[in-house]
């Protein structure tokens, strides 16, 4: 045992040293970082003025005059703050004091451009051909952004029904995606309020009656209550998924790199001088656990402490953590066992896809799954997988973190299950592993493994 924890030590201490380990483990948090710092910068289309001439027939006379009015900046900068007030209205109350923190801080700096369409108003017998024609002699100074036709009855319809009318729209090659939603959006508001005023009705108040706030919904927890965050219950399981999927590959993924280096540097050699196979393959997998124990330490504490800053902290089943850590073990000694024997068993990385693949199919087919078994924890496919290693852990675990947890003897077969195939898996790596590390030559395929297995 003690040659055990020397291996474990050794693996540990090689590993948590280098330059790459503390890299890889700093990586992500500040990506999160730049992300939210800069991706609103870089991703948010509004940063760009939407700016041009669009041409309008409107053989009605009714529609124009609305166009002119819903695209007018001060009106278009009153529709954003009301969209804007509504969005934050049903966000938490932690979130909206921080957003309307940074709205201070942020007064005046960078503000958001306002469109600047303007409208070039044609006869209604224009020439629609020579107007397409138009679109296609563009200018520098004012881009040409599109062509609109009203239609005869877009305002009052035709014959005694209530179908109404459209608008043809015709736009250039080069029109990007957000000022053409942008045009479309003031069109819709023009004609609205034309057909509106055509029947005497008074579009304020019809728009008051239409609109009807978005109430956030309250979620009532064993202790108190709070207002319930949208999309929490979708991003748990992918959150606990996906620390689970990244520890047991970041490590299991380092088992398999260092093995196929030590042999192939002939440095096992040497080691086996000192223990025996099962002392190196049991201390190396500890060794490289406890590093992965760190970054998934990590990843966890931020997780917790972002619910703690947003109060949201008392949503969260703390069980999960446990959970969490016991499935971590469980599919790490699992799959790096299983790594260990690939390493073992050829003598480059080349070499060592061709035995990896039906490894990571497996390894991936619950992460892929992670949406419908999240929808629909209790279905078929979600309880079927519950039980079939080694999947199992990670489909229990996204159910548990579903918004309907599975019943406690499921979890607890599937985490009995799960220990018996450590035990299988160790057991099968073990008859490879001692094979394996001193063969040299044409690498092993599946078949060859099985007979290591008979033969040890």
């Amino acid at each position: 045992m003690r040659n055990v924890f020397l291996v474990a030590k050794r693996e540990f201490t090689a590993t948590v040293a280098t330059r790459a380990f503390v890299i890889g483990l700093f990586f992500f948090p500040v990506l999160i970082a730049l992300g939210v710092v800069i991706g609103p910068r870089l991703f948010n289309p509004r940063t760009v003025q939407v700016k041009g001439e669009i041409a309008v027939i409107d053989p009605t006379g009714l529609v124009l005059p609305e166009l002119k009015d819903a695209y007018n900046p001060e009106k278009i900068r009153e529709r954003r703050e009301q969209a804007a007030k509504e969005a934050l209205a049903t966000m938490p109350k932690q979130v909206q004091q921080i957003t309307n923190t940074a709205a201070v801080k942020n007064m005046g700096k960078n503000p958001e451009p306002i469109p600047d369409i303007r409208i070039q108003t044609r006869p209604p017998d224009t020439d629609i051909a020579r107007e397409k024609g138009w679109l296609n002699t563009q200018t520098k100074e004012m881009p040409r952004l599109a062509l609109v036709v009203i239609h005869p009855d877009a305002v009052v319809p035709a014959g005694d029904g209530l179908k109404y009318g459209s608008y043809d729209f015709y736009v250039p090659p080069s029109l990007v995606d957000m000022a053409r939603m942008e045009i479309q959006q003031g069109l819709y508001k023009a004609i609205v309020d034309a057909r509106l005023k055509a029947n005497a009705f008074d579009g304020t108040a019809i728009h008051a009656i239409l609109n009807v706030p978005s109430v956030p919904s309250v979620t009532v927890t064993p202790t108190d209550q709070r207002q319930t965050v949208g999309g929490f219950n979708t991003l748990v399981p992918l959150a606990f998924g996906f620390l689970l999927w990244m520890g047991v590959m970041g490590g299991g993924g380092q088992l398999l790199t260092t093995m196929v280096e030590e042999k192939s540097s002939r440095v096992v050699e040497v080691l086996l001088s000192a223990v025996s196979p099962m002392e190196l393959m049991a201390g190396k997998l500890l060794g490289q656990m406890a590093a992965s124990l760190i970054g998934l330490g990590l990843y966890l504490a931020m997780g917790l402490f972002m619910l703690a800053s947003f109060a949201l902290f008392g949503l969260l089943d703390i069980s999960l953590i446990f959970y969490l850590l016991i499935f971590f073990v469980i599919t790490y000694l699992v799959m790096g066992s299983l790594m260990m024997a690939v390493g073992a068993a050829v003598n480059d990385m080349k070499e060592a896809q061709g035995l990896m693949m039906p490894l990571m199919l497996v390894f991936m087919v619950p992460w892929l799954l992670w949406f419908p078994i999240s929808l629909r924890p209790d279905s078929v496919l979600s309880v079927t997988m519950s039980f079939i290693p080694p999947m199992n852990t990670f489909a229990i675990l996204l159910r548990m973190a579903s918004s309907s947890p599975p019943p406690f003897w499921q979890i607890w077969l599937s985490i009995l299950i799960g220990i018996a195939s450590v035990f299988g898996a160790v057991w099968f790596s073990a008859k490879v592993f001692r094979i394996g590390l001193l063969m040299y030559g044409r690498p092993p395929n599946i078949r060859t493994l099985l007979r290591w297995v008979r033969m040890a």
